[in-house]
């Protein structure tokens, strides 16, 4: 991995989302968006992404992707590592799951690292994966896994996050990888 420089930094504080539109652009090939301390105002919310091109709000790119993940209970009640076909998307334009069933407690969060490539290219479609944790609402740890692709020859230049219900509150920092 190469060296990581920080491009911008948003705070959410009972926010319904958190767009990023500035800063993604052709001056890396790969950029690193960090999400820490992220928590939902609606119990059990799922936290997602889409992205979407110059000229255009509507985040509905079209996308295939796939997903798994391991949890853990706090009281050892179970353990797992499973694919979970309702975060799969083949040629879908929903927002991606990055984390399912976050709690809403002060002490209930998730954190996440999102990895774009070539944003810019207007030849290659654009990968992407992540990897998060949290802690659920159901006192449960969970990991959890996503890649695909945005089926897009169209540069790629915002972001956006958001809760499947109620607003959030947290931080997130896009990151260009030289």
């Amino acid at each position: 991995m190469g060296i990581p420089t920080l491009i911008s930094t948003s705070t959410a504080s009972d926010t319904a989302s958190v767009a990023i539109t500035s800063g993604i652009d052709s001056t890396y090939d790969e950029y690193m968006f960090v999400m820490t301390d992220i928590n939902p105002a609606t119990d059990s919310a799922e936290f997602t992404f889409q992205a979407d091109v110059d000229g255009s709000t509507d985040y509905d790119l079209t996308m295939t992707t796939t997903a798994f993940f391991s949890y853990n209970q706090e009281d050892d009640g179970g353990a797992a590592l499973a694919y979970r076909t309702a975060g799969d998307q083949a040629q879908g334009t929903a927002f991606q799951h990055i984390q399912i069933d976050v709690g809403n407690g002060a002490d209930e969060s998730a954190v996440a690292i999102l990895h774009l490539f070539n944003p810019s290219s207007t030849t290659y479609v654009k990968h992407f994966y992540c990897r998060s944790q949290c802690y659920q609402s159901t006192s449960t740890s969970q990991e959890f896994y996503t890649a695909g692709y945005f089926n897009t020859t169209t540069a790629i230049d915002k972001i956006q996050f958001k809760f499947s219900a109620g607003n959030l509150d947290g931080v997130i920092q896009l990151y260009g990888i030289a």
